[in-house]
């Protein structure tokens, strides 16, 4: 997917004539966020860049989602899970957990990795998915498999 400001902002017009508050104030910050990137490296940004940012944005909230959730305010995750499903149609298909531990084997195998090499492999694994896993599921893969 190629991602660019103005197909944030298209969509937060098509959002702000469906009269959705959530997601206009969602993409309005997100769209700030963009533009102060923007300044502070002084020229637009790349497809990736915008992308590294969503995603950064959509752990955010999956972190408040969870926090919300623990702390028994239900009303508040639910913001948070409404902003993120917002965010995710930014975000390119992620692969299942079920595939990711396929690969990560098929990987340990091919490479013989043991636990001391857990930095090394994050950083094949990292690069052999590229945007298409969480690393933070990958992460908690590798470390089960590794033991």
């Amino acid at each position: 997917m190629d991602l660019s400001l103005q197909t944030i902002e298209d969509q937060l017009k098509t959002y702000l004539k469906e009269k959705n508050q959530i997601a206009v104030d969602t993409l309005r910050g997100l769209k700030t966020r963009i533009t102060n990137e923007q300044i502070s490296k002084g020229s637009e940004l790349t497809s990736d860049e915008i992308l590294a940012l969503v995603k950064s944005e959509a752990k955010r909230r999956k972190e408040a989602v969870e926090a919300f959730t623990t702390g028994g305010r239900a009303d508040s995750a639910a913001k948070e899970t409404a902003e993120l499903d917002i965010l995710s149609t930014f975000l390119p298909e992620q692969l299942s957990e079920e595939q990711v531990a396929a690969k990560i084997e098929e990987q340990i195998s091919a490479n013989g990795w043991t636990a001391a090499d857990f930095g090394k492999a994050m950083g094949t694994l990292k690069q052999e998915f590229g945007n298409d896993a969480d690393g933070a599921m990958v992460s908690r893969l590798l470390k089960e498999r590794l033991k």
